[in-house]
This record gives structure tokens, sequence and C-alpha cells, in this order.
């Protein structure tokens, strides 16, 4: 279901950009997003329903201009789906409960971590410091992350 009234409170407290990006298939311009050279331990959860999204321990540098990640924190929090928009074949990702536009994901990542690629607007995610997990209720993904230096 599209945008679930249980996150109506969360959409209207969305930027502009966030907004776009979610729930219009936005997606922002290279290089711009705020988490693209965020290297802090914790996890990226989704910025309208919390979801748990991706571990730091999983991001790395592709050079593509969005953070990316070699696979999801939680599979069953993320939906891939085929998008056929600007003239090419690529797989869309979005988030599994609030239906929010992620990024795509492509073939293209280091092989010896399963050589995907999730490619992830910032707009989309709110970072979760490790030393918050805890507090926030997202304990359980403590083993995921890092330890911090």
């Amino acid at each position: 279901m599209r945008n679930p009234s249980k996150y109506r409170e969360a959409i209207q407290n969305l930027t502009p950009e966030q907004y776009r990006v979610t729930q219009n298939s936005g997606t922002e311009y290279p290089g711009s997003g705020e988490y693209l050279h965020h290297h802090e331990p914790g996890i990226y959860v989704d910025i309208v329903s919390g979801e748990p999204l991706f571990a730091s321990s999983d991001k790395f540098e592709s050079g593509c201009g969005w953070p990316s990640f070699t696979k999801p924190i939680e599979p069953a929090n993320i939906n891939e789906l085929r998008d056929t928009s600007h003239g090419m074949v690529r797989i869309e990702v979005r988030s599994a409960d609030a239906d929010s536009h992620l990024g795509h994901v492509f073939p293209d990542g280091p092989k010896d971590r399963g050589g995907l690629r999730y490619c992830i607007n910032s707009a989309s995610l709110r970072f979760v410091h490790r030393d918050r997990m805890e507090a926030e209720g997202y304990g359980a993904y403590l083993n995921q992350v890092e330890e911090v230096r």
C-alpha cells in the first residue's frame, strides 16, 4: 500500500528534497547527499518508517556519487522492483513497509562482498549512531555494526 496512513505525519514532516526522493521516486544530484562521505558506525534507517535498511559496516566508496552498500541489513525490509524509466532497465529499491523510494541496486559492487552495489539516496535515510542504537530500539543490529574506533 502506497503511503500508509500510519506514516502520514512522518511524510508531512519530510523536507521538500526528502519528499521528492521518497514519495516521487526522485534522485539526488550526484555528490550532494549528506551521507556520501559519512563514516560513523551505526545503521541507516528509512526516513519515513524507521525500518532498518543498511549497516555502516556494509557501506563502501563506489565513486558513483551516492552512498553505496553491499547488502541490506534486513533483506525483508527492502523491495526490489524492475524500473524501465529513463530508457534503461534497472532494479529500483524501496522500503518494504513505508514504500519509500531509496535508490537502485546494480551488479557491480565488490565481488568479495557479494558483487552488489545498493546505490541509495541520502534523502531517504536517517542515520542512527552506534551509541544511540539501543536507546532507539535497534539494539538487535549492534552485532552488524563495526566497533567504535
